[in-house]
């Protein structure tokens, strides 16, 4: 069986992950073989959007423990290292939006994972948490980066500290996930969002995407300069013109991604 099916139509690189029986947690060759399918999305003009799903109940439980109480297995340094770090540092570099489609519980690095890609909408039965501090843990996976920029220093160091499990519904109210959909609307607003984020220009959010991920850093003058260079980058591509020649002759864009 393998731990990853990807499926690509209309732009859409649908990645799936595949461990139904122990809630898609990650061992190290599902984190390998992710790595894998992302550096081949990269580059891949094809692919204009890409979204992270689970097989099953759930989307993702995090670390499978029992790899790491395998004598044999990799050590926690290992495991954040070389399983976890890379894919965090693939979806924010990678210019081209991601979406988590967290179709059941999302724990630990699983949450993680779903919050750091660029849009994370949920299931309304599913929920999210921070499992770490119950096995005498930290959040790993961007976990310590993210949440307190998404929701705030307080709300998030409680989570982290408590391990409280956070409902679909109650984490849109606090701004943790884009949106959620009741169960049996789940799937077509997955592929409606995917869709529509496939077919507009791939370019111009690859920058938005790099812009976002600068201003974490930038003070506001390095910041306004960022956003003068990107926006000439931008003004440079073809779906620019398109959209531009489309307004003026108000008709519908035909963005190509380029």
């Amino acid at each position: 069986m393998s731990e990853i099916i990807s499926r690509l139509e209309g732009g859409v690189l649908e990645i799936t992950l595949n461990r139904p029986a122990v809630f898609n947690s990650f061992n190290r060759t599902m984190a390998l073989a992710l790595q894998k399918e992302l550096d081949a999305a990269e580059t891949n003009d094809d692919v204009r959007c890409i979204v992270l799903i689970g097989e099953g109940k759930a989307f993702c439980a995090g670390q499978d423990l029992a790899e790491v109480m395998d004598p044999e297995g990799p050590e926690l340094t290992k495991i954040v290292g070389e399983h976890y770090n890379p894919i965090i540092e693939r979806i924010r570099s990678i210019e081209k939006p991601f979406v988590a489609a967290v179709n059941g519980v999302a724990a630990g690095a699983g949450a993680n994972i779903a919050l750091a890609c660029d849009v994370c909408v949920a299931k309304e039965s599913a929920n999210f948490i921070q499992a770490f501090s119950k096995i005498g843990l930290i959040p790993d996976s961007g976990g310590t980066f993210f949440l307190p920029r998404i929701i705030g220093f307080q709300k998030a160091s409680a989570l982290a500290f408590l391990g409280d499990k956070v409902s679909a519904e109650e984490a849109e109210r606090i701004g943790m996930i884009y949106a959620f959909f009741p169960d049996d609307q789940f799937n077509e607003g997955v592929a409606k969002l995917a869709g529509k984020l496939a077919s507009m220009p791939t370019k111009g959010l690859g920058l938005t995407k790099r812009a976002f991920n600068q201003s974490m850093t930038n003070n506001l003058t390095e910041q306004l300069a960022v956003e003068e260079k990107l926006q000439t980058e931008a003004g440079q591509t073809h779906d620019y013109n398109e959209g531009v020649n489309a307004f003026l002759e108000k008709r519908k864009p035909s963005f190509t991604g380029k």
